[in-house]
Order: C-alpha cells, then structure tokens, then sequence
C-alpha cells in the first residue's frame, strides 16, 4: 500500500495566520562554497541549470535537487 501523499494547503483571506512566502529558488555557479544540512561544507562542482547541482563534500560528490531547501551558499 502506498502511503498517503500530504496536500497542499490554501490559504483562506479570513485566516488570522499569514499566507505562505514563496521563496526564490538560489543560483548556484561552479566552485561556490555551500553548506548542507546533512553533508556538511562542500564545493560545487556542477549545475544543471534550475535541476540541481552537483557538490563534492570531502571523499563524495551528491547530486542535490532543486530547490535547495538544506543547501546554502558561504
């Protein structure tokens, strides 16, 4: 049995709670120095346009998918 996908939510004009920010997705170009949740401190090595980007952390490169939630730029 698959698992139940989570909806996205509207946000109602009467609410008390505000609405949602849509942040931009971040640009990242070869040999940015970046930091990621999980991985730690890392150089990118490649970009797939707005698809991902490719990013050696010490011993291993990783394929990280848009759009970067855990990945920032130093």
């Amino acid at each position: 049995m698959k698992p139940a996908r989570a909806a996205t939510r509207r946000h109602l004009p009467n609410s008390p709670f505000n609405a949602p920010v849509d942040r931009p997705v971040p640009e990242f170009s070869v040999d940015d120095r970046v930091t990621h949740d999980q991985y730690g401190l890392g150089t990118v090595v490649g970009v797939e346009k707005d698809l991902a980007v490719l990013v050696q952390f010490r011993e291993q490169r990783v394929r990280i998918p848009s759009p970067f939630r855990k990945l920032r730029t130093l």
